[in-house]
């Protein structure tokens, strides 16, 4: 970050007071700069006993499989993030249901949150960032091919708490950190 966004003078790196941590400061109007983790949220379509997945048309890992997420937008929820993400990149009209995974990637900047999601009916297509889209049987799943870890540990998460019987009752949100030797 070079030039403040209120008044375009160049920015200073420093503690502000009454702060812990270097900000970009603009000395000609006093703003704070703040960076912080951006919101990844997406969901776990389900119809019947298939989960959907998108190919990704975008990089990062372009042509690789993903759950459909996205950067939140501001002026929404996480959850109506995540349904927004599935309709754009699945086509996908989804009942959201509860929080299922958070996970963080510092390295990244970000926070990714997983819903799971009732699809009402298998209609979906691909949006401009799928390639393709399609249902897949856990024994389908392209694991090898998932784009990134946080896709793959709610997958996997999903998949043992579906056959334990958990998904149908009392469960608690998924959590853990990424680490950026994980990354895919």
């Amino acid at each position: 970050m070079k030039y403040c966004s209120n008044c375009a003078t160049t920015l200073t790196l420093k503690i502000p007071t009454d702060d812990s941590r270097l900000r970009y400061v603009c000395e000609s109007c006093g703003a704070i700069h703040y960076q912080n983790p951006r919101n990844v949220v997406g969901s776990i379509p389900v119809y019947g006993e298939q989960v959907l997945l998108c190919r990704r048309a975008i990089e990062p890992r372009h042509g690789f499989w993903t759950l459909p997420a996205g950067f939140m937008e501001l002026g929404e929820s996480t959850s109506h993030g995540a349904a927004r993400e599935t309709l754009e990149e699945a086509g996908a009209h989804v009942e959201i249901g509860p929080l299922y995974s958070l996970l963080n990637v510092p390295h990244a900047e970000q926070v990714h949150l997983f819903y799971l999601a009732k699809m009402p009916t298998p209609t979906f297509a691909a949006g401009e960032e799928s390639l393709e889209v399609a249902l897949f049987h856990e024994s389908e799943i392209p694991w090898n091919e998932l784009a990134f870890p946080t896709v793959k540990q709610t997958l996997e998460w999903f998949f043992a708490d579906r056959a334990a019987g958990v998904l149908n009752g009392e469960f608690h949100v998924r959590s853990r950190d990424v680490l950026p030797s994980e990354r895919i």
